[in-house]
């Protein structure tokens, strides 16, 4: 028996909003979060430019002694699910046993890492932090969540570098079509801003060199080289559809698809044929019943060379003729490359966009390439009507997730659909 599962609570905190309505009003405008690194001197580095997060307040989320001991990365996942969980209402109306987390990160507290080896450079182990392994490891965010929701069910980090917000979305999915859980907190966090990160990946050309925040991170554009790195978190509430219709939730959208695959290929490369990647894409669709009606997709889309031609293919195999009707776009134009955060705020975006009839543009495509053919939706947000849509991550690794949202249907008994 499979039971259907909806969306029924969003939080999110990102370059371009520290909500989802702020956030949301910002992408429809076309604007971007892209500026000059204000988090330390980057005289020496290849890239100057990021998209960080501005005017965060954990306060507003969490005492003073509890901020004081969460990396910035646990911090935005608190946010974030703070905001979901009164969203949706969730509290109260779910056993503790039946209730789960699903939440991850790519570099875990990267922040604190920094800043505790500095300690021992400069001062010594002994002034390292007694909970520099508790606040800088990869879990905690979820750890964090499960504890101050009183989520007693599973409590799983998903790490998949940058699909590991989809994939924990998805995973979650599952774990609630299947039975084991009757909610759950889904998402991912990512706080990577940091000299460490940013020479890292400098260093392996992966970051744009632009020194203009509005030609900088370019998707699909001919004259990409890299990406913006991007921080922040996204959280969901996904509920058994049942639960949610008898307790009166709103409902923004039905998981009608989810597929994942890994293309055992190269460290950090995607295949250039783009086989996984495409039966990731196929899978959700099929899972979704390949329904007859306008698409919507938002992209992986980076902004590096290779990614963007490759993820161009994987729609085109995986929809055949139907490729070339489907509205594209990557709101890492905007937003950023934030990482293990980047697949649940896309979710998140994914679903606004089909719910507001309003698909978000590709900003800054002004010059397409002829190895990325489809429609990427420049420049400007576009009106259109559309009854599915999905979202793609990819990560180092070869990992390619897409998640498939569709409107919800009337409800229907278990084992029904």
């Amino acid at each position: 028996m499979t039971r259907k599962v909806v969306v029924t609570g969003m939080g999110a905190v990102t370059p371009v909003g520290n909500d989802v309505k702020s956030m949301w009003s910002s992408l429809s405008a076309g604007k971007h979060g892209i500026g000059p690194i204000t988090r330390f001197n980057t005289e020496g580095y290849k890239a100057s430019l990021a998209a960080e997060v501005k005017d965060f307040d954990p306060l507003c989320y969490m005492e003073r002694s509890e901020a004081r001991r969460m990396d910035m990365y646990s911090q935005y996942a608190v946010a974030s699910a703070s905001q979901a969980v009164e969203d949706s209402g969730i509290l109260g109306k779910v056993a503790p046993e039946r209730f789960a987390v699903y939440f991850g990160s790519g570099t875990g507290g990267i922040v604190t890492f920094s800043e505790e080896h500095r300690k021992l450079q400069e001062a010594g182990p002994r002034r390292v932090s007694p909970l520099f392994i508790p606040m800088m490891i990869s879990n905690i965010a979820a750890g964090n969540l499960a504890i101050r929701y009183g989520a007693r069910g599973q409590c799983l980090c998903v790490v998949t570098a940058c699909a590991t917000g989809a994939s924990a979305v998805g995973e979650a999915y599952r774990a609630i079509r299947h039975g084991y859980a009757d909610a759950a907190i889904a998402g991912g966090s990512e706080a990577a801003i940091t000299q460490i990160s940013v020479a890292g990946f400098c260093n392996m050309t992966a970051m744009s060199p632009s020194r203009d925040p509005d030609a900088a991170s370019l998707p699909f554009d001919r004259r990409r080289a890299g990406f913006v790195l991007g921080e922040g978190a996204g959280a969901l509430i996904l509920e058994e559809y049942g639960s949610a219709i008898a307790r009166g939730a709103k409902i923004y959208a039905e998981v009608a698809g989810y597929g994942v695959t890994c293309d055992a290929h190269h460290m950090t490369a995607p295949d250039p044929e783009a086989r996984s990647a495409s039966r990731a894409i196929t899978d959700a669709f099929d899972e979704a019943g390949r329904p007859e009606c306008p698409i919507y997709i938002n992209a992986h889309g980076t902004g590096t060379p290779l990614n963007d031609a490759s993820e161009t293919l994987a729609v085109k195999l995986a929809l055949g003729a139907v490729a070339p009707n489907a509205a594209i776009s990557s709101t890492k134009s905007m937003t950023g490359h934030m990482l293990g955060a980047a697949g649940s705020v896309e979710a998140i975006i994914s679903i606004l966009a089909m719910n507001d009839s309003l698909l978000p543009p590709t900003a800054g495509l002004r010059e397409p390439d002829d190895a990325c053919d489809l429609d990427y939706v420049p420049i400007t947000a576009r009106r259109a009507d559309v009854g599915l849509a999905m979202s793609l991550s990819m990560g180092f690794g070869g990992h390619n997730v897409c998640l498939a949202f569709s409107k919800a249907a009337p409800y229907r008994p278990h084992g029904l659909r």
